[in-house]
């Protein structure tokens, strides 16, 4: 049989569809970068920041209760009085009289002794705590967003150029096997299974492409940039490792810095303090009271006919104790005092699932980190096969299905790969957020791992394939080592041991009657 023509490279195919689709433009944008804009035009986000400035003046809103109140007063009033005499020497006369009245004054009061009104001063300052926890949640959730969608255009990006490098691969190994079947070194079977695998590549592009346009359509939608173009990842890939490696260690970082355990921690103190706020019910209440009034009557009064004014300064103290409310207070206390349970309890299943949830993180990240290294292991040795059958199909020991076969699991292995990649750099920063440490600084590390001005991007420049089909030298297949044989034990079974035959029962006559 006569040689084979020689494949076309496997590297040479990859070059010719990923150079157009990952090729860097003049300006991409990193995922700092896409952050900062999501943060100006999200509206979930946006949302959250006006719900936090609420919260904030809501909690300041409690000082009043023990700060001072003053105020100014001014009024004028006209007065028309008919006076009847009814006894006396000038019985049934009547006379009328109108005078005018005029009043300014401020007056001030301050609380002395409020126990309520220091409950509820000290419940606005942890109000404002945890409006700054819940904040602190919705930062976290806009950055692990933002950074979900950016590795999802860049995973569908490689996904794309993949699935096209393979349809070239694909449309090689169909034009070489009618090549063969037209010189008589092949059957029709090796066209018609290239065939069928280049229809199905057709189908798998298709939706490579309408994936890609979704998850372009996500990230911009979120980020408010229109045409939004993700660095890749830059060559070679140094991923994140999780520091430190004790799961226990992120555990106990989480109990005490998590923004749900601190919002539940803050949620028990209010509870508390609304406690003391309704046995305050029972007790006294202290205010000073200060105030300077000026009452003028130009034209008299109603028993003078000479205009005054009058100066009035008052300074004083006003003392109030409840003495019975109809058990209100008694059963608000009753009231409070579950409330406070309730949030006891809402605290333990708090800190109960943010330590499961940083569990499943940090085990995720690390049996991601153990995939990638056993996808670049399966990568190579993919490589390897599908050389070894283009070697195979040349020289006529392998058949055009299994080049095929290997082509799939080479480009599926480096989808996976990349997806484990991509998972890898999501994984830290939801690592960080299960334990509630997330922050704008943990993208930098996201950020150095991408593809600069000055670097290669994840995906290398690719060569011009060549096209070439015959080489310019014959190529000499590898020798072949010979494998001994395994030895083989002689299977002599012992021969199985037959049962012998029971002793046939006596058959008793019956009686004869």
């Amino acid at each position: 049989m006569p040689p084979r023509p020689r494949l076309l490279p496997l590297s040479a195919a990859l070059a010719s569809v990923i150079a157009t689709l990952l090729a860097l433009p003049a300006q991409g944008q990193t995922l700092n970068e896409l952050y900062d804009s999501a943060r100006g035009y999200d509206a979930t986000y946006q949302g959250a920041r006006a719900q936090y400035d609420a919260n904030v003046a809501r909690a300041a809103q409690a000082k009043a209760g023990i700060l001072p109140a003053v105020g100014l007063t001014a009024g004028v009033n006209r007065s028309n009085l008919d006076v009847d005499t009814l006894t006396g020497d000038n019985r049934g006369a009547s006379a009328s009289r109108n005078f005018n009245t005029q009043n300014v004054g401020i007056n001030a009061t301050q609380p002395l002794y409020r126990p309520a009104n220091w409950a509820t001063y000290e419940q606005g300052k942890r109000q404002a705590e945890i409006a700054l926890a819940v904040f602190t949640t919705a930062e976290q959730d806009l950055i692990v967003r933002v950074s979900q969608a950016y590795f999802d255009v860049l995973a569908s990006q490689d996904s794309l150029a993949l699935v096209r490098a393979q349809k070239v691969a694909v449309a090689e190994q169909l034009a070489s096997a009618k090549r063969n079947f037209e010189v008589g070194t092949s059957t029709i079977t090796d066209s018609r299974e290239a065939q069928a695998r280049y229809d199905l590549v057709i189908a798998q592009e298709i939706a490579a492409e309408n994936d890609l346009q979704v998850k372009k359509i996500v990230l911009d939608q979120l980020v408010g940039r229109p045409g939004s173009v993700p660095v890749p990842l830059a060559v070679p890939v140094v991923l994140p490792t999780a520091q430190p490696a004790d799961i226990n260690a992120w555990v106990a970082q989480a109990d005490e810095v998590h923004p749900a355990i601190q919002q539940a921690r803050l949620g028990l103190d209010v509870a508390g303090l609304e406690v003391q706020k309704a046995q305050a019910g029972h007790k006294p209440t202290l205010d000073a009271n200060l105030g300077y009034n000026v009452t003028r009557n130009p034209t008299g009064t109603s028993t003078s006919t000479v205009g005054t004014r009058i100066n009035a300064a008052t300074v004083g103290v006003t003392f109030n104790l409840p003495l019975f409310a109809g058990f209100a207070t008694e059963n608000r206390i009753k009231e409070t005092l579950a409330l406070e349970d309730q949030s006891r309890s809402v605290l333990d299943g708090t800190r109960r699932s943010v330590a499961q949830a940083t569990r499943a993180a940090y085990l995720g990240l690390v049996s991601g980190a153990g995939q990638v290294k056993a996808l670049e292991a399966a990568e190579s040795s993919s490589q390897s096969a599908l050389d070894a059958n283009k070697l195979g199909y040349q020289v006529g020991v392998r058949i055009n299905i299994d080049v095929l076969n290997s082509q799939s699991q080479l480009f599926q292995t480096k989808r996976d790969l990349a997806q484990a990649r991509y998972n890898v750099l999501l994984g830290n920063l939801k690592l960080r957020q299960a334990n509630g440490t997330l922050t704008t600084a943990d993208m930098d590390a996201i950020n150095a791992t991408l593809a600069s001005n000055g670097s290669a991007p994840a995906v290398p420049s690719p060569t011009p394939p060549d096209r070439s089909f015959a080489p310019s030298t014959p190529v000499t297949p590898p020798s072949i080592p010979v494998v001994p044989p395994v030895p083989v034990q002689p299977f002599n079974p012992t021969p199985p041991t037959m049962p012998t035959a029971p002793v046939p029962p006596v058959i008793v006559n019956p009686p004869v009657r």
